[in-house]
């Protein structure tokens, strides 16, 4: 490459970069300023009725685990947040798992359609996002409440006589996630096994192969990217999710997003709101993190096709 040249591409690469910068700082500022906020506030003294003191504390960070007192103002473990924990990470890698059971299948069949076909399930795996999250929430409420479908249902069959109470509960809030997420998990797996060579399994049953053979040691390890994108996909926002679990888990069972929203509002507690804020980024990174290192190490395998 000669001087002019080199010289040309430099101007070029500069000149793309200011025309791209005021965009770049616009995001910047619009990604990292709140994200600042919320993380400064995390280390500021509470306000009696809100708000934050403008004095350098780690209670925020300490209320995370641990609590204090009322009488000796001595710390001692807090359960009830770590019950809080506990049943969101539950919670959320269940969901995981249920939608990963019902998308696959739901998946592998879309994938092996004929194109026509294919685009008709696909329109329909996407119909829900036409409707509101809270409009989809309400209508999973009104199937499990006590004069909702199924309790209706079992009562005329006969197989109930009382119904049976199926809000309000992890079982619902669980029901509900795996309804909401279920589309984020088809997609990416549909995407991974439409690139799929079929020419693989005939070649694994003519090495007598069985089915689960065939499933574990040929189909799993190729879209396994599609996996580890559609589990993120569910997982982060299960994680975090707010407006299912107050709407069917009646408050009663909270997760991290509704534990949040309590310390900005009624807790009046913003700096333990801001440490459990950045607390839930920092765990939402690092399974992203584990993502892409796991995608880098196999995503060759999703080449095949």
């Amino acid at each position: 490459m000669s001087l002019a040249e080199e010289r040309q591409r430099k101007t070029s690469a500069r000149n793309g970069w200011l025309l791209s910068a005021p965009a770049l700082i616009l995001l910047t500022l619009a990604a990292s300023g709140p994200l600042l906020v919320v993380l400064v506030y995390s280390f500021l003294e509470k306000g009696q009725y809100g708000n934050v003191l403008w004095d350098f504390s780690t209670d925020g960070w300490t209320g995370i685990l641990f609590s204090r007192d009322i009488f000796d103002d001595t710390l001692k473990l807090a359960d009830a947040h770590l019950t809080i924990f506990w049943r969101s990470v539950k919670l959320s890698f269940l969901t995981t798992i249920i939608t990963f059971l019902l998308g696959f299948p739901t998946a592998w069949f879309i994938a092996t359609r004929t194109p026509a076909h294919r685009a008709i399930w696909l329109f329909l795996i996407t119909i829900p996002f036409w409707t509101n999250l809270l409009i989809r929430t309400f209508a999973i409420g009104e199937i499990l409440r006590s004069e909702g479908l199924i309790n209706t249902a079992l009562i005329r069959l006969g197989i109930i006589d009382q119904p049976i109470q199926m809000l309000y509960n992890d079982g619902a809030v669980l029901v509900g996630m795996a309804y909401v997420y279920l589309p984020l998990m088809v997609l990416p797996l549909y995407s991974a096994i439409e690139r799929f060579d079929m020419r693989l399994l005939e070649a694994g049953y003519d090495l007598f192969a069985s089915r689960m053979q065939v499933l574990r040691h040929i189909i799993l390890p190729i879209v396994k990217p599609g996996i580890i994108a559609g589990s993120i996909l569910v997982f982060v926002p299960s994680l975090g999710a707010y407006v299912t679990p107050r709407i069917l888990g009646g408050g009663k069972n909270m997760m991290i997003g509704n534990f949040i929203e309590l310390q900005f509002g009624q807790g009046r507690n913003w700096p333990l709101g801001a440490a459990l804020s950045m607390t839930l980024l920092v765990v939402v990174t690092v399974a992203l993190l584990f993502y892409v290192r796991t995608l880098g190490k196999g995503g060759s395998g999703g080449g095949h096709g």
